[in-house]
């Protein structure tokens, strides 16, 4: 069990820093044929070396069987119990994008997808459409209107989009409309409680307006959303850790989950490479950094076992850069496993491991999945990655006399 406010209460701020890489749904199982996940099939020298020199383990992102969105699986590497602060994904997407929520603002993320004649869905993700192609749709779908709400729209990349409900007595206890299957008709959005009738109402009008506005268009004529949620309140990272933290990420629901507990946003590009250079050229100015890296999730949810591999092999070259930066504390873990296998989230837990010089290598001799599971932290709740990273940063102080 992690007590985070123990945690809290013994933080203490030091000049040390920490970097986290958190190379997204990392985590896989063995894949027909081979017998290896992605991770165990990657040539990974520089991973493998780390480990080496590391305490390795297996990291439980929400609960023992618990399948966790990416939101609670992040959450909880950062230092907050994902069971205390539920946040839904609109919420993430809209900070992501820069948006500023107001108390009674409902945000949803969107993705346009594929929807045959008879309205059953063929693609949830339209093909991953361009970017380019999402920003002429969110242009066009500016105009749909619905009275008594405000509809802000921005793009997000390729599928991707965030809608926010601006108005008077609305609620975010919304179902989603995404079945989360193909071969299923987009759902309406049902409200939770009778407070919620009032603002599905609305959603289900502006839903079947952008319908209309979307039947010549190919192949994202349909739109399904997800994650309705009202701005949370969440303690930053400053507050809670005595941190001066910031965020690498190139995709807005990540950048919106560092905003939302406090952390600075640093521009950068979306490849491996461009976030390594962000790295080194804000290093001076912060004492924990979280780095994201996204196609090994986006490979594994479509089921391409090979893409994953080049992705982690192309973030392995990428390591000596991030050491040659001396950090106090190197963490490398994932937020949940997806494995290709599955082309989804998985309730897995994740190969985890963190560089010290306070560290007791165990004798760990690769980084994957099967090593990690004989590693000296065991299978343990990620809530306690942070605790971990303060403790090896020297940042907690001593519990009692």
């Amino acid at each position: 069990m992690v007590n985070i406010q123990l945690v809290r209460n013994l933080s203490q701020k030091t000049d040390t820093k920490i970097v986290m890489v958190v190379v997204d749904g990392i985590g896989g199982l063995p894949y027909p044929g081979i017998g290896r996940t992605a991770l165990e099939e990657a040539n990974t020298p520089n991973l493998d070396n780390l480990a080496a020199i590391s305490s390795c383990g297996l990291a439980e992102p929400v609960a023992l069987g618990i399948t966790p969105g990416s939101g609670p699986s992040h959450l909880a590497l950062f230092g907050y119990d994902p069971l205390k602060h539920e946040i839904g994904r609109g919420v993430l997407e809209a900070l992501g994008v820069g948006l500023k929520l107001g108390p009674s603002d409902v945000a949803a993320r969107g993705n346009f997808c594929t929807v045959d004649d008879s309205g059953v869905i063929t693609d949830r993700r339209a093909g991953r459409i361009p970017t380019e192609e999402n920003q002429r749709l969110i242009e066009a779908l500016r105009s749909v209107t619905v009275e008594g709400v405000e509809v802000i729209l921005e793009p997000g990349k390729f599928h991707r989009f965030v809608v926010v409900f601006r108005g008077d007595g609305l609620s975010g206890e919304l179902d989603d409309t995404d079945p989360q299957h193909v071969g299923e008709r987009p759902k309406d959005a049902a409200a939770r409680t009778p407070e919620a009738a009032y603002t599905a109402g609305l959603v289900n009008q502006w839903i079947a307006k952008v319908k209309k506005a979307l039947r010549n268009e190919y192949p994202a004529n349909m739109v399904l959303l997800r994650g309705f949620a009202g701005l949370p309140k969440i303690p930053s990272m400053s507050q809670a850790f005595k941190l001066t933290p910031a965020a690498i990420a190139g995709y807005p629901m990540y950048r919106g989950l560092a905003r939302l507990v406090g952390m600075e946003i640093l521009e950068t590009g979306s490849d491996i490479k461009d976030e390594i250079e962000t790295l080194k050229a804000h290093f001076g100015e912060h004492d924990f950094f979280y780095v994201h890296v996204k196609d090994t999730d986006s490979s594994g949810e479509d089921g391409d076992l090979r893409r994953k591999v080049e992705v982690i092999q192309e973030f392995d070259s990428h390591v000596p850069s991030i050491l040659d930066l001396e950090p106090d504390v190197l963490i490398v873990t994932g937020d949940h496993s997806t494995p290709a296998k599955m082309k989804g989230h998985s309730w897995h837990p994740v190969p985890f491991l963190i560089y010290s010089q306070w560290v007791r290598p165990q004798g760990v001799r690769e980084f994957g999945e099967s090593m990690c599971a004989k590693g000296n932290l065991g299978v343990f709740p990620s809530l306690g990655a942070l605790p971990l990273a303060l403790a090896h940063a020297l940042k907690l102080g001593k519990f009692g006399a």
